[in-house]
């Protein structure tokens, strides 16, 4: 015999898929932050930071000023994680549910666009989650079940 009533477990089931979806998209905005705050002192044999504003290929190829890069990935990470924040909101009902999709592909572009202009090997992964986050939106064209009622 279940000690939970119907309607709780109900209520679980509801809520639980809308925490781990805000969480996912909070954690990702998050991880955008290393490259604006404080880097880490280098530990010896470490590996280098990834998170930087200062070296970019874009940069470097086409002589652009380092302090306009830093500016423009600085504007990113603002639009990355108002985008995904955004999303976060939509997804928990606080905002309209017609804002995740628009929210959600905003952040994945600026986050690739980031990503990208400052690229590092370990940034794949964010990369990935980003076209996953696009691919979901635009070509399977989903939205989670609790936002579609």
């Amino acid at each position: 015999m279940s000690f939970a009533s119907k309607d709780a477990r109900q209520g679980v089931s509801i809520v639980l898929p809308r925490f781990i979806l805000t969480a996912f998209l909070l954690g990702h905005a998050a991880i955008h932050l290393g490259y604006v705050s404080p880097r880490p002192p280098a530990a010896a044999g470490g590996p280098p930071w990834p998170f930087k504003l200062d070296s970019s290929w874009v940069s470097t190829a086409l002589g652009l000023d380092v302090q306009l890069m830093r500016v423009a990935g600085g504007g990113l990470v603002a639009a990355t994680l108002g985008g995904f924040v955004l999303a976060a909101l939509a997804a928990i009902g606080v905002l309209p549910a017609g804002v995740w999709a628009g929210a959600t592909a905003f952040g994945a572009i600026a986050s690739i666009c980031l990503l990208l202009l400052f690229f590092h090997p370990w940034l794949l992964v964010g990369v990935a989650i980003d076209i996953c986050l696009l691919w979901a939106i635009v070509a399977a064209h989903w939205l989670p079940d609790w936002l579609a009622t």
